[in-house]
């Protein structure tokens, strides 16, 4: 009976191993276009959340929700929102003007910190602001 036990044991700890495998491929970033596709979960929201804090948004701003999913949950692939096109547009600004001006290369993950970045001309706002423009 032990035996069984054990061998029981042995072949659901293998089970779980293998779906936990499986998960993680899953799970892997999808349509990332701009920041590297090995990056982790930990530093694409690191990045993602300087984006929030230097644009003063939300991720509702580039992300639609899932459609037909409940819960409902952040649709991070989609191209759906023009803002998201956008972003990846002046991301790819940002690096080169880092690199031209400055001869700073940025990696595909962001560790280096930018001179030019979001925070430069957006200030804390989604469209820049032009302080010496009426409005």
């Amino acid at each position: 009976m032990r035996q069984i036990s054990v061998i029981t044991g042995l072949f659901l700890l293998t089970a779980a191993g293998m779906a936990s495998t499986s998960i993680d491929e899953e799970k892997k970033h999808k349509n990332l276009r701009v920041l590297a596709k090995d990056i982790s979960d930990d530093e694409l929201e690191r990045v993602m959340y300087t984006f929030n804090r230097q644009l003063g948004v939300t991720c509702l701003y580039c992300h639609v929700p899932t459609k037909n999913q409940v819960p409902e949950r952040m649709d991070f692939a989609s191209d759906e929102k023009r803002e998201k096109l956008i972003a990846r547009t002046m991301l790819k600004m940002s690096l080169k003007i880092n690199k031209k001006y400055f001869d700073l290369s940025i990696d595909k993950k962001l560790h280096a910190r930018p001179l030019i970045w979001c925070r430069t001309c957006h200030m804390g706002y989604p469209v820049p602001h032009n302080p010496g423009s009426p409005g």
